[in-house]
């Protein structure tokens, strides 16, 4: 299959992406040179809950996998904090997820919100504003928190490769794919009424602690994203109807309103979903995976497995319900949304656009450029719907050198609010003083999506740049994700081979 893949590297003009885009049949606005600070319409501020956030840079949460195994932070995270610091970015968007409860976690080594972390959590972000203070003359500007979280479908509270699900309902696909029987059980109602219990408790101790904002996490399939789709669940936090199925954020959200006035809520929202795709097995070649492909959903129709999604064809997304839900979300008091999509665990390509696929993922089966500009648009799509939300755009790092090229034309051309920002400052966590300082970047330290940030802690290894930060690739885990990838293409190349031979 001869696919129309272009790399953003061999395209050296802000004229040259246009023609592309232009060819792609794409909507996606370039400036022809990035603009430094005052004038950039990313280094305007913006008030959200009544703090006024210094620019329009945000940085994504990202875990590295490197949290204690009762949930206190180590040097690795406090590395990774200070560099989102020096990064320029004026909102720390919920610094990494926080598990609420222990059999919440991601993996065993995630972070967790308990009497006994939160003084050492907000020691490591105080690290953060500090390396930012230096960097930039004050962190006042600085809007930081945590994320919280519970993983839900995705629980691996105690084995870094065994998953203990939480499910919020049966889903045929995904049961199939990670290899539940269709009678696994689901959560009961007291059990989610005790989970919602400890969310409040976490936000109590991050308010008293002094940390100013929360994110109630709600997206990539974890279980806030999964009650969204809970069309087949049984009870009051399931049903037809959007208000059944928001009912569990909504009883989180209100609740923390309650104890914790002062703390100003987010949330970061799958705004839209697709069904689980898989490597085409017939197009992989060469030790490499096959380009994706949705997984067989012919007697899943119509399909009440996702958010925001087209039931008849859920290989597109349907923004009623995500705009209907980003106004109940302002109702409950919640000051600014994140926009993603999807899940890394089942359709990376749609919310992690890259070039290189992760060990567990698939090869791009068209340009990924077409899948930044999808989630551009939805965003631009759910700004108009609800203007009062202010709305932080993902998926840019595949936008490369070109990504403050295409922010600075989003936040000027109203599309967005926030330019988000993710892997891309785990290479490179100067990029956005860089942009906004100096009005240009240092190409070098660019991601170029190789996604072994992705693939390390697929294998149970802790997360990091392993190409372009040296802390990671000399470290004896970035000879092991070297190996790891060696290995996997040998292996995959010789099934390739013995089904060839047959």
């Amino acid at each position: 299959m001869d696919l129309d893949i272009k790399r953003l590297t061999s395209i050296k003009t802000s004229a040259a992406f246009r023609e592309r885009m232009t060819d792609l049949s794409l909507d996606l606005p370039i400036d022809d040179s990035i603009q430094k600070a005052p004038e950039s319409p990313l280094a305007q501020s913006m008030d959200l809950g009544g703090f006024k956030v210094g620019n329009r840079w945000a940085i994504h949460p990202m875990e590295g996998w490197d949290a204690t195994h009762d949930g206190h932070p180590t040097p690795d995270l406090v590395r990774r904090w200070r560099r989102f610091g020096e990064s320029g970015a004026k909102f720390l968007w919920g610094m990494e997820a926080v598990a609420v409860r222990p059999d919440g976690r991601a993996n065993p080594n995630q972070l967790m919100a308990k009497p006994d972390t939160i003084g050492e959590l907000v020691t490591a972000a105080h690290e953060c504003l500090e390396a930012h203070g230096k960097s930039f003359g004050t962190a006042s500007d600085l809007l930081w928190g945590f994320q919280l979280t519970h993983s839900g479908r995705f629980c691996r509270p105690n084995d870094k490769k065994k998953l203990e699900p939480k499910l919020a309902y049966s889903h045929p696909i995904l049961n199939r794919k990670f290899n539940l029987p269709p009678d696994y059980p689901i959560m009961s109602d007291d059990d989610v009424q005790d989970l919602i219990e400890h969310y409040v408790k976490a936000a109590i101790l991050v308010d008293k602690a002094g940390v100013p904002f929360v994110d109630i996490k709600q997206c990539h399939g974890y279980l806030g994203h999964e009650f969204l789709s809970a069309f087949t669940r049984k009870g009051k936090y399931g049903g037809e109807t959007l208000a059944e199925r928001s009912t569990f954020a909504r009883e989180i959200i209100t609740a923390i309103r309650q104890v914790a006035p002062k703390l100003i809520l987010g949330v970061r929202l799958s705004a839209f979903d697709f069904v689980p795709f898989k490597p085409n097995p017939v197009l992989a070649s060469g030790g490499n995976l096959g380009p994706g492909m949705p997984e067989d959903y012919s007697d899943c129709l119509p399909y009440k497995y996702g958010f925001g999604i087209n039931k008849e064809n859920p290989v597109q997304f349907d923004l009623s319900e995500t705009a209907q839900y980003l106004k109940l979300l302002k109702s409950w008091g919640v000051s600014v949304v994140n926009i993603s999509a999807g899940s890394p665990y089942y359709n990376p390509h749609i919310q992690r656009p890259a070039l290189f696929p992760p060990s567990d993922g698939y090869q791009p089966a068209e340009d990924p450029i077409i899948n930044v500009e999808r989630q551009i648009q939805v965003v631009r799509q759910l700004k108009a719907a609800a203007p009062e939300m202010p709305l932080v755009s993902s998926g840019l790092t595949y936008l490369q050198e070109y990504m403050p090229h295409v922010a600075q034309a989003l936040v000027r051309q109203g599309w967005t609010d926030f330019a988000g920002m993710g892997r891309m400052v785990l290479s490179y966590p100067r990029i956005i003083a860089d942009s906004l300082e100096k009005g240009a970047l240092e190409t070098k330290y660019i991601c170029r999506t190789f996604s072994d940030c992705t693939t390390a802690p697929r294998n149970g290894i802790k997360s990091g740049c392993f190409p372009l930060d040296e802390y990671y690739r000399t470290s004896k885990e970035g000879e092991q994700v070297r190996q790891l990838k060696k290995d996997q293409k040998e292996k995959l190349k010789q099934v390739q081979e013995a089904k060839a031979s047959v």
